[in-house]
């Protein structure tokens, strides 16, 4: 469904990524993981276009769209949990999952307002408080149920336990394990490797803005050299 061939993407004259290749099947979770600073969050800003990338190829099912707007890119199906979340502090929750709601992917069954808190709970409890209101767990699922509301083809989340209590990470990671179910496509990225393995079926590991290791999660988990080589302190 996604395909990255060989970008390039700089700040400036500075070169982030180089090169940088990988692919997300349909129906299944990709992780993209490595140390802070090795260009994750720079790949997903290349991805959907905020960051224009100076060489190689973005495709998404089939199309070009290296160079599109970020508005024309989310138009075609793609939703993103940001690091930090990014929620709007002074609109309410219920103002938060509608201010853009779409149904990019033209879904029959397509995530409503309804949908999004019975899957989240917690947010119905909390519909009329403002996002600033909500603790860090809440605005993560905010955050996530405003990108369900888009009813994207594909999801991508960045840092998608960051700083969030063990209960709530856990529950996080069930969710998306029932996206995953549900036949959605993700693109995740997070820190917590024995938490992700389970849901995931291919990783990439970055190093310096290019792909240093890509493999399923059995040979992530199994190999202890190369986690403390790529993902260790």
């Amino acid at each position: 469904m996604l395909e990255l061939n060989k970008v390039e993407t700089f700040y400036g004259t500075i070169q982030a990524l180089f090169g940088m290749s990988l692919r997300c099947e349909q129906g299944q979770v990709t992780t993209l993981i490595g140390r802070n600073g090795m260009g994750k969050t720079t790949t997903v800003s290349t991805i959907i276009g905020t960051l224009a990338s100076r060489g190689g190829e973005i495709r998404f099912d089939g199309e070009v769209v290296t160079g599109k707007p970020a508005y024309e890119v989310a138009q075609l199906g793609i939703g993103l949990v940001p690091e930090g979340r990014q929620i709007f502090p002074n609109l309410s929750v219920r103002e938060n999952l509608i201010a853009t709601a779409a149904n990019y992917s033209g879904s029959s069954d397509p995530w409503t307002l309804d949908k999004v808190l019975e899957f989240f709970p917690r947010l119905h409890e909390r519909l009329d408080n403002q996002g600033n209101q909500l603790s860090g767990g809440e605005q993560q699922m905010l955050a996530i149920g405003r990108a369900l509301m888009l009813n994207p083809r594909l999801l991508i989340l960045d840092e998608a336990t960051e700083g969030l209590a063990p209960l709530i990470r856990q529950e996080i990671w069930r969710r998306l394990e029932q996206l995953k179910e549900s036949g959605l496509t993700i693109l995740l990225i997070d820190k917590n490797i024995d938490e992700m393995a389970p849901i995931a079926d291919r990783h990439f590991i970055i190093e310096k803005g290019q792909v240093a290791w890509e493999g399923d999660s059995d040979g992530l988990t199994g190999d202890a050299e190369l986690k403390a080589r790529y993902l260790g302190i």
